[in-house]
């Protein structure tokens, strides 16, 4: 990373100083006058100590420019000569603009750091709140359940015993997906694991997640809306079935009322839309900003909560498709549904980059 950044500040200070210099030398054709030259590289030396980090390349640039305009733009031509106070002046003023500007640019850049990280440890509480809060609930009901076959083992029907083990059972899944989804958002945030897209057909994709989708809930129809052309989409198929599931599961879940659910997908330019609608009883206004931080507010929540929260599904969505270098958002009506939309860029606009 280093030796990356290095020879990036290394050739945008000689971009910009070349291109500075080939500039003077156009409008000094043009106007017949050098006078410009010490102020185009000022301006020079501010871009190289704004784009590039530390001190080093503005200094270095704000010598390099004092050599230049000495040397080939300032009398006598093509010598070097500090005898001239306009001279010894401008070499100041080019290294004063360097520190002044790299000292601003050094204490911006530390302050998106802090900010960025104030940012992160933010959504590491959101989520080990809602963690804590999602985790308790069906670990007491796994406990309950077996408790009470442990000690009625005699006195419960096989009937009974198999309701409650099922019970455990449907506990237990959830939990292994939410272990599976937490994974997936702290790896990627960590940056442990990187998205590797590899072109994907998104009928292909579609059928996956249907057929996912339907071994938990054989019961809730899915209305499919797809393009009949034929669409590849770079992503980490994996993840974004995640998503999709996810997103589904959450209407289930969540969407009191619902008597139809639609994933819908289309093609707007460049990039691929998805959407999962629902006609169920919406979400206020005031949840919509937190649904994607893990933030929700469980004072707030709805009725039909249940005893699963959604903010840590929606925090790994957001997760994966900010990491395909996408965007995730939601639309809602309180009792008219909720529409849940993230866009992807297709094969085509990868290759056109």
């Amino acid at each position: 990373m280093k030796a990356r950044e290095w020879m990036r500040d290394m050739a945008l200070t000689l971009l910009i100083l070349a291109a500075s210099f080939s500039a003077v030398v156009l409008m000094q054709r043009a106007f017949d006058t050098a006078a410009i030259a010490p102020v185009v590289f000022v301006m020079a030396v501010f871009l190289v100590s704004r784009s590039t980090h530390g001190y080093v390349w503005g200094i270095a640039a704000s010598l390099i420019s004092v050599l230049a305009v000495n040397y080939a733009f300032t009398f006598p031509y093509f010598e070097l000569s500090f005898s001239l106070p306009e001279n010894v002046f401008s070499g100041v003023v080019m290294l004063f603009v360097a520190a002044m500007t790299s000292a601003l640019t050094t204490n911006l850049k530390a302050q998106e750091r802090m900010r960025a990280e104030s940012e992160r440890e933010k959504t590491r509480a959101n989520l080990l709140r809602a963690v804590s809060h999602d985790l308790r609930t069906p670990l007491t009901s796994i406990y309950g359940s077996c408790s009470t076959i442990m000690e009625n083992y005699d006195s419960l029907d096989k009937e009974q015993q198999i309701k409650l083990l099922g019970e455990v059972c449907s506990d237990a899944k959830w939990l292994n997906r939410m272990v599976e989804n937490l994974l997936s958002v702290t790896r990627i945030d960590s940056g442990e694991v990187s998205v590797k897209k590899t072109p994907t057909v998104l009928e292909e994709l579609i059928d996956s997640v249907l057929v996912k989708f339907r071994k938990h809930y054989p019961d809730q129809p899915v209305e499919v809306e797809i393009p009949e052309s034929f669409i590849t989409i770079p992503m980490d198929s994996i993840l974004i079935e995640q998503v999709i599931i996810n997103l589904l599961e959450n209407a289930v879940r969540h969407a009191e009322g619902m008597t139809r659910l639609v994933l819908r997908v289309f093609t707007l330019g460049n990039r691929a839309i998805f959407e999962v609608i629902d006609d169920g009883c919406g979400i206020p206004k005031e949840r919509l900003d937190g649904l994607f931080s893990g933030s929700i507010n469980r004072e707030t929540a709805a009725a039909d909560d249940g005893r699963h929260g959604m903010g840590i599904g929606l925090s790994v969505c957001a997760t994966i498709v900010r990491a395909h270098g996408g965007d995730i958002r939601a639309e809602s009506k309180v009792g008219r549904g909720t529409t849940f939309r993230f866009s992807l860029e297709t094969e085509d606009a990868e290759h056109g980059q």
